[in-house]
């Protein structure tokens, strides 16, 4: 699968199969969130991948009730050692630098034929707690990780015209 295929097939699962991943399939996953571009090549990250029921069902509770945190057989939750870097944009280094490493894992999820959902309506703290997370951590996004239970329909997408000018902003 080349990556605009990947990009154009993935959607946000929420239901999974009881399956198991197979262990290949994860470190490849996270490697894709290893060799991902970062501020500085600082690679500020932590991966925190979470089997265990019990902490799932924390989770959940973190992710706003959403089930499906539990009911994939992983999560991952992606961690930011560093918070305080800027880069000369004024932009925060850590929620770029996450944000990147996911795409980049959920897209190789993709091309491995299993789906995700990126989280980020969950309550920091909770997650934290649950994973003894510390307190300078930030807590960036976190994705149920799984072979999938449905086929979501593509969502719709904006025109070209409606999210790119030339030149100049229109």
């Amino acid at each position: 699968m080349d990556v605009f295929t990947a990009i154009s097939n993935r959607r946000s699962v929420r239901k999974y199969q009881a399956k198991e991943v197979e262990e290949h399939k994860i470190e490849r996953i996270l490697e894709a969130g290893r060799l991902s571009p970062s501020a500085g090549n600082r690679q500020e990250w932590k991966f925190v991948v979470v089997r265990d029921k019990a902490i799932k069902r924390q989770l959940v509770v973190a992710a706003r009730g959403q089930s499906s945190v539990e009911e994939a057989p992983i999560v991952l939750v992606g961690c930011a050692v560093d918070a305080s870097a800027i880069m000369p944009c004024g932009q925060y280094t850590y929620t770029v630098d996450l944000s990147i490493a996911f795409a980049y894992m959920i897209l190789e999820a993709e091309e491995l034929g299993l789906g995700t959902c990126w989280l980020g309506a969950f309550d920091e703290g909770v997650v934290k707690k649950a994973l003894d997370i510390p307190e300078e951590v930030r807590v960036v996004a976190m994705t149920p990780l799984g072979y999938p239970a449905e086929s979501p329909a593509a969502r719709p997408r904006k025109t070209m015209k409606e999210i790119v000018s030339y030149e100049k902003y229109q």
